[in-house]
């Protein structure tokens, strides 16, 4: 076009020169409505930028429009939302003083378990060649829409194992240090309250020992900083901590921390778990993990569960960790045995689901007890947990491979497996 213009320049012949200046306006006119029109396509993707930053803003993880779908019983519009959105359209096109928005739409609603922002704007900008040709601005609009679904509330009711065979070494270096320091060679190390000297849990800690309970002590607490980074909105998971007893004196369900959403309070209260006390030696025949009564107590404890779409209608979760050894009293005989699977049964009946965490019992070849009354059923003592466990959320592990890191990954398999039910 340059060369034409050229070309009609310099073409001194009356008609061309006519021609030339009824040509030259809208030429000039197309090559600066290009420019404009080009401003109008950047314009136009930094609209749209900025819609979808406020779409997509508007329900992201902890937004306001999220933690305030959470709340609600019912569907319905979010104000809190649609403020944000248009906060975060604004804050994005603050940097555009020449774009004139005309019109902004934002809405965010919660539909069931979908929460749906959008954000629809129309803005115009100034010509600069196009005035020519009567055209002072050129228009443009763009729509933009996010959705994100509600996370899944659950309780979670920790049941741990705390019974005297929790106080067995964790590692084959734990074991074979307590055997090699007590008189009876035991590996046990048994909480024994009638005897300071011959108390083997205190002799475990001078030894530098770490036993079960120590494990189970410190991955329960890191627990509770995995369920606060893994929540979507506040109140997602509420934490319980559960043992089978402070005493061999009063077995039972008992609460070391009800359930709260104060994860951090709860960590706090995990350092209370400890192994069960015993009042003297062979104290009611050692009959001391009764899992009859623990899940009795747990079933009584845990309400019916809910859809799991509110935090005040959570689903329930018992996470059940042990080595899965009943030794109880069933018709006024020792029991030695592992879990009666029907146990759990009645619980998943309810609808809750159980997430079994086995930590491996390991052999003890050195024990009389465990040669006895041990080894004979300990290759089905892995099957019957499995059995007692919801579909996919059974563990197993032995202390060498990290509870910690199994409960941190049983936990999520948990959370992942989560259905609502209605």
């Amino acid at each position: 076009m340059l060369n034409l213009l050229r070309r009609l320049q310099a073409d001194r012949r009356g008609n061309i020169a006519v021609i030339f200046a009824m040509l030259l306006v809208p030429l000039v006119g197309v090559a600066g409505g290009a420019l404009d029109f080009g401003r109008l396509q950047m314009v136009h993707a930094r609209l749209v930028d900025s819609a979808d930053s406020a779409s997509v803003g508007a329900v992201a993880k902890n937004s306001a429009a999220m933690i305030a779908a959470a709340l609600m019983t019912g569907d319905g519009a979010i104000t809190a939302g649609s403020a944000q959105a248009t906060k975060i359209f604004n804050a994005n096109m603050a940097a555009s003083p020449d774009v004139t928005v005309s019109g902004l739409t934002t809405t965010v609603t919660k539909s069931g378990l979908q929460v749906t922002s959008t954000v629809t704007v129309q803005a115009s900008m100034p010509t600069y060649f196009l005035k020519i040709m009567g055209m002072s601005t050129l228009n443009t609009s763009a729509v933009s829409t996010s959705t994100n679904s509600l996370p899944t509330f659950i309780d979670f009711y920790m049941l741990l194992d705390n019974t005297p065979s929790m106080g067995v070494g964790a590692t084959p270096a734990d074991v074979s240090t307590m055997v090699a320091n007590t008189p009876d060679q035991c590996a046990f190390a048994c909480h024994d309250l009638s005897n300071p000297t011959g108390n083997y849990y205190q002799l475990a800690k001078n030894l530098g020992v770490t036993t079960r309970i120590d494990v189970l002590r410190s991955a329960t607490a890191s627990l509770m900083d995995t369920a606060a980074s893994t929540a979507v909105v506040s109140n997602q998971f509420r934490m319980g901590i559960y043992t089978f007893g402070a005493s061999s004196a009063a077995p039972g369900f008992f609460t070391v921390a009800s359930p709260s959403s104060n994860l951090t309070a709860v960590k706090a209260l995990a350092a209370n778990i400890d192994l069960m006390t015993v009042p003297y030696q062979n104290f009611n025949n050692d009959q001391d993990t009764d899992f009859a009564n623990v899940m009795s107590g747990a079933n009584s404890a845990m309400p019916a569960p809910g859809t799991g779409k509110s935090a005040t209608s959570p689903q329930e979760v018992l996470f059940l960790v042990s080595d899965g050894v009943n030794d109880s009293s069933v018709g006024g005989n020792r029991s030695i045995t592992t879990i009666d699977p029907a146990l759990c049964t009645t619980v998943k009946n309810r609808g809750i689901r159980i997430a079994v965490l086995y930590t491996t019992y390991l052999p003890l070849p050195t024990n009389a007890f465990y040669n006895s009354y041990v080894a004979p059923f300990a290759s089905i003592i892995s099957p019957t947990m499995q059995a007692c466990a919801s579909p996919g959320l059974f563990f197993e592990v032995s202390p060498t491979d990290g509870i910690s890191n199994a409960m941190t990954a049983l936990f999520q398999k948990a959370v992942q497996n989560a259905r609502i039910t209605s």
